[in-house]
C-alpha cells in the first residue's frame, strides 16, 4: 500500500523523531548543551534539512510510564530515505554518542515517518 500517493510535500519528506531519556536526570545546562551539540553536528553534516528539539514537559502521570520518561524530543527533517540512511553514518556521530553516554547514560527510541498532519 502506498501511503504517499497523491500527497504533496512542502518540506522534508521523512522525519526522524527521537525521544531521549537521561536517567537519572541530567542538569538543565547539560541537557541544553547536549541538544546544542547534536544540532551543530547534524546540521553541519548537510544531511538534514530541519532540526527541532524541545524539553519534555513533566506531569505526574510520567511516574507510570511503561518504558522511560523523556528528557527531550528531537526531530530531524530529511529529504528522503537515502538522506536518512546517510544520517546514521554522520562523521563524528559515534564520538558524540560515546562522549555523552560516558557522562550521562541515556536511552533513545525513534520513529521514522512522513510529515504529521
Amino acid at each position: 500500500m502506498d501511503f504517499t500517493a497523491g500527497r504533496r510535500f512542502d518540506g522534508p519528506m521523512i522525519s526522524h523523531t527521537m525521544i531521549v531519556s537521561f536517567d537519572p536526570s541530567i542538569p538543565d545546562a547539560d541537557l541544553d548543551q547536549y541538544l546544542k551539540d547534536m544540532e551543530s553536528l547534524m546540521t553541519g553534516s548537510g544531511r538534514i534539512q530541519e532540526f527541532a528539539a524541545q524539553r519534555h514537559i513533566r506531569v505526574p502521570g510520567d511516574d507510570h510510564a511503561p518504558l522511560f520518561v523523556a528528557s527531550a524530543v528531537v526531530r530531524f527533517g530529511l529529504a528522503d530515505l537515502d538522506a536518512l540512511n546517510a544520517a546514521f553514518s554522520t562523521p563524528g556521530l559515534e564520538e558524540f554518542i560515546q562522549r555523552w553516554q560516558s557522562r550521562y547514560p541515556y536511552k533513545v527510541v525513534w520513529a521514522h515517518h512522513e510529515p504529521l498532519s
